[in-house]
């Protein structure tokens, strides 16, 4: 039976098989969860990128009167590059087992981030009073549009942040097992601060 199955085996199909288990088991070894944040990336990349180019062709019609940027702004991007050190902080000092680096990372990082949505909803109520509406022109819808949507993802980081944190304070695992969580939060506010600091320069350009 055995040598006539050799017989009858199709070597191509018999090697294929071989090399799919082969990729399975190594090639494509990947934390779901890692996976699941570099989709959430890809897509949040795209939606942006489409946003920009909106921005852009728009702004080539007669009826754009730009905004004048609020002076918040600078302060609040130097608020979220602190947010954005904070979690590698932490990052780091997952790596090394620290687990009090790993708590002040989280702390820095989580409060700069929620001081910076407060920056943000200042500014927004700055232009208000202004007198600068959603409704009064393109140019003041974009703004209002780009900067919610970015304060609505770093809203959502924020409760990923809090789910890791109420882990590292409760100890409900250990360092090692912790340390995946913390390095994507880090690695998705990184995100956030590039794709921020991308926004504000074609405000200030435009």
């Amino acid at each position: 039976m055995g040598f006539f199955q050799q017989i009858t085996e199709k070597p191509w199909v018999a090697g294929h098989s071989r090399i799919v288990d082969l990729h399975d088991r190594k090639a494509f070894f990947l934390p779901s969860a890692t996976l699941g944040l570099r989709l959430l990336l890809a897509a949040i990349t795209v939606l942006f990128s489409l946003l920009v180019v909106a921005y852009h062709d728009r702004m080539m019609l007669g009826d754009w009167r730009a905004l004048p940027e609020p002076w918040l702004l600078w302060p609040n991007t130097v608020v979220l590059i602190v947010s954005s050190i904070g979690l590698q902080w932490a990052s780091l000092s997952a790596r090394r087992r620290e687990i009090r680096g790993i708590r002040r990372g989280l702390l820095i990082g989580g409060l700069s981030a929620f001081l910076f949505l407060v920056g943000q909803l200042l500014a927004w109520q700055q232009l208000v009073e202004l007198g600068y509406f959603a409704a009064t022109n393109p140019a003041n819808a974009f703004f209002y549009l780009l900067t919610a949507l970015h304060g609505l993802h770093l809203l959502g980081g924020l409760v990923a942040w809090s789910w890791t944190s109420d882990r590292v304070w409760r100890r409900d695992a250990e360092v090692d097992r912790l340390r995946l969580s913390v390095d994507l939060c880090a690695v998705y506010w990184h995100f956030l601060l590039v794709v921020w600091l991308v926004l504000f320069a074609l405000l200030l350009l435009t």
